[in-house]
């Protein structure tokens, strides 16, 4: 069985609300800078920035869901996902809307995790293939996430 949270070795210390709520302003920032290179691989079989902003779009769709479930359902199994699979409908898709899709989802999820923590933190959920976790390991998987592909975006930055 993998670890809770594969994404823990990229969290800073930093309040995970504070990480959560910069990101999408990071995200635009760092976008700005690569500007006309977010189409194009930094390296063959890589992401572009363009589909890593879809990526960050697409899975903060799923931690709605999970952290939505996890609130409303006892006892929850979570469905994983492949995302090289899901990743097959990135190209084309451009940033602007991707950013436009992680921003408003990121902000209803803040929303949630605001209302729902600390009392909920030990609700727990099972990943089929991490294990029994909780509402707070979903927060910190989100926010370790986040800065993983931050450092990405960085990099292709340069």
């Amino acid at each position: 069985m993998s670890e809770l949270n594969p994404y823990a070795k990229y969290l800073d210390g930093r309040p995970l609300e504070e990480i959560l709520h910069a990101t999408t302003n990071q995200v635009a920032f760092l976008l700005a800078q690569i500007g006309e290179r977010a189409q194009t691989p930094p390296a063959p079989g890589k992401w572009s920035a363009a589909e890593i902003v879809s990526h960050l779009a697409d899975c903060e769709i799923v931690f709605a869901f999970r952290l939505r479930q996890t609130l409303a359902e006892d006892n929850y199994v979570i469905q994983p996902f492949d995302q090289e699979k899901w990743a097959v409908t990135y190209p084309g898709v451009s940033t602007g809307q991707a950013l436009g899709a992680f921003s408003a989802v990121r902000n209803w999820n803040l929303a949630l995790i605001k209302r729902a923590l600390p009392s909920a933190a030990g609700r727990t959920v099972t990943h089929p293939e991490r294990g029994t976790m909780t509402f707070q390991t979903i927060v910190e998987t989100m926010a370790g996430h986040d800065l993983n592909h931050l450092g990405q975006l960085q990099r292709i930055a340069g």
